[in-house]
């Protein structure tokens, strides 16, 4: 199944869908996917008028591929112009992946910052794409395309703090970009600790909080969107990593932290 029917399948059915093994990671289901599902019974339960802001989420256990998972999503208190919202997957009575947003309303204000520009990268013809391998690769990747433009690949000994390049879905059809897409693309990228490594090791997100810039930016899942991710402290197992994505324009379209955990 590609991304879009994913999307609609939870949407249909939120009480039990299957995320396939072509979407997998190691042992789990792509992060990426598992934050998008979980969003969208947010989103259900949210009005029209209220876009999400941020999302702070947290991997409580792997997301087993081919097995059902319930979404599930609780309004904690809806004001006037802001809702906070609790999300959950569940997968045999256990939650696997829990997920709190926040959805506002725009309102008038006096303050007005325009984001900074992105950082300087190459076009994206001169950037490396990480071709699907599959056995080396994870399974979802198949689904994504990445080009490297600042850093080094994965377990390719090149001890820097920054990571990154262009990402957009792979062979999709083309629809206009929506915060679930957005969800994948930034998620796409391994932790930026791996390029450290000399040789493979298992490496995976624990928690994650991403905020959108509102209004996203018209995207199409066919442009190549721009990724930066920076390394501020690593140690004893455990990455702490900065990230944005950028619009081809240079909109910054949303910025990321996560923790995570390496096994090298």
């Amino acid at each position: 199944m590609t991304f879009s029917e994913m999307i609609q399948a939870a949407r249909a059915n939120p009480e039990a869908v299957v995320v396939p093994g072509l979407w997998g990671q190691g042992r789990a289901a792509f992060g990426g996917m598992a934050a998008a599902l979980v969003y969208e019974a947010m989103r259900a339960q949210v009005p029209e008028g209220r876009p999400v802001r941020s999302l702070a989420i947290t991997f409580v256990g792997p997301l087993t591929c081919d097995v059902p998972v319930r979404l599930e999503a609780e309004v904690l208190r809806e004001g006037k112009a802001v809702s906070q919202v609790l999300g959950r997957a569940v997968q045999d009575g256990q939650v696997v992946t829990l997920v709190q947003g926040s959805f506002g309303a725009s309102r008038a204000s006096a303050v007005a910052v325009s984001s900074e520009a992105p950082p300087p990268m190459k076009p994206v013809d001169e950037c490396q794409e990480l071709p699907f391998v599959k056995g080396v690769l994870p399974e979802f990747t198949r689904f994504l395309a990445m080009r490297w433009g600042v850093g080094g690949l994965p377990f390719s000994n090149t001890p820097s703090r920054q990571m990154g390049g262009w990402v957009r879905l792979r062979d999709a059809q083309e629809e206009r970009v929506d915060e679930s897409h957005l969800l994948a693309l930034v998620d796409a990228w391994p932790p930026a600790v791996l390029p450290y490594l000399k040789t493979p090791a298992p490496g995976s997100s624990l928690t994650w909080t991403i905020e959108f810039v509102q209004p996203t930016p018209d995207l199409s899942t066919l442009d190549w969107c721009l990724y930066q991710a920076e390394i501020e402290h690593a140690r004893d197992g455990y990455g702490h990593i900065a990230a944005a994505l950028w619009s081809p324009a240079g909109e910054l379209v949303a910025i990321s932290r996560q923790t995570v955990t390496v096994f090298g």
